[in-house]
């Protein structure tokens, strides 16, 4: 199997990527690496003889206008993502990930198969208003509670994304599967995310150890667990035209009990200093698989405690990414 990787350098398409190349499969990552850095990490999936990795940013049309048709998977990946990076610079966030959208769309030749990454994000404000379920299924309604909030472009873009992708796919003759991942952590995913940012401060020895919205719930996803469950969409006919949640909804935890099992791993016992949680920040989000399930047999394997200690151990080893 041939595979297109866009953005396949970044923390997901990585692991995605080297689980593609354990199987013996053809993979061809195409970023500018702006997120996914070069690295030890990278250098050893680049070496396997059947890697081709592209430097292109993938907001210029002339990028696709050089790239082959004929892949059996592509992977659309690529955004501007990260909590911090969204709110210093909402546009920027819109631009690229809408860019990046239709210049794919524009180049996807019929017969093809895509798979969309979106997100929970974009049906968090319902949430908070109290019109969304939690555990929360693909058939609730979206919403953007507040359109000027820099905190919701990631959001849009990504709703416009869905849009976008599904419609065309019906018009244009290709298939696309919409996965919305919720809360997916890992080794390698940058240093502005949860899990991996209370790993460095513990390695730093943070005391008092900060805990920002300990009252809210998050359901965290392992992402081997969430490349197990792209690979079994994109292997299921069925999946086309779907939009599929994807995640853990075994070990839904208040990030303060999160915040015990990372002090716990690294053998660390400062005092806990709680605070309130960031401006629109959803207080709990938790994934109804119910769809993943009936059409892949998918269920979540990396315990949060397993997930935990590895993400640990690899920032432990690596430090806060340059």
């Amino acid at each position: 199997m041939s595979a297109l990787l866009l953005g396949g350098a970044g923390f997901i398409g990585l692991h995605l990527a080297r689980r593609l190349i354990a199987e013996g499969h053809e993979v061809t990552i195409v970023d500018d690496f702006s997120r996914g850095r070069q690295d030890t990490d990278l250098d050893a999936v680049r070496a396997h003889p059947g890697v081709r990795v592209i430097s292109a940013d993938l907001t210029d049309p002339a990028t696709y206008a050089v790239l082959p048709h004929g892949w059996d998977q592509i992977h659309l990946l690529a955004a501007v993502v990260g909590v911090r990076n969204v709110e210093q610079d909402p546009a920027r966030v819109v631009r690229v990930n809408t860019l990046v959208t239709m210049h794919l769309l524009d180049w996807i030749a019929p017969g093809e198969r895509v798979f969309f990454a979106s997100t929970s994000e974009v049906y968090a404000g319902g949430v908070d208003a109290g019109v969304v379920d939690v555990p929360t299924a693909e058939d609730v309604p979206v919403m953007i509670s507040d359109i000027t909030a820099p905190r919701f472009a990631y959001a849009v873009s990504k709703l416009l994304g869905e849009a976008a992708f599904l419609h065309t796919a019906r018009a244009r003759g290709f298939d696309v599967v919409v996965g919305r991942f919720h809360n997916v952590y890992g080794p390698r995913m940058g240093a502005d995310h949860v899990v991996p940012e209370m790993s460095l401060r513990a390695v730093s020895g943070e005391d008092p150890f900060r805990v920002p919205g300990a009252d809210q719930f998050r359901a965290f996803c392992h992402v081997d667990d969430a490349v197990e469950a792209i690979l079994r969409l994109m292997a299921t006919p069925d999946a086309a035209g779907q939009i599929v949640h994807i995640g853990n909804d075994r070990e839904e935890t208040n990030i303060g009990d999160l915040a015990k099992l990372v002090l716990r791993v690294a053998g660390a016992g400062p005092a806990i200093e709680t605070s309130p949680a960031p401006p629109g920040s959803v207080r709990r989000r938790c994934p109804d698989l119910s769809r993943l399930r009936a059409l892949t047999g998918y269920e979540p394997a990396v315990t949060l405690e397993e997930g935990v200690r590895s993400t640990f151990a690899w920032y432990r080893e690596h430090g806060r990414p340059s």
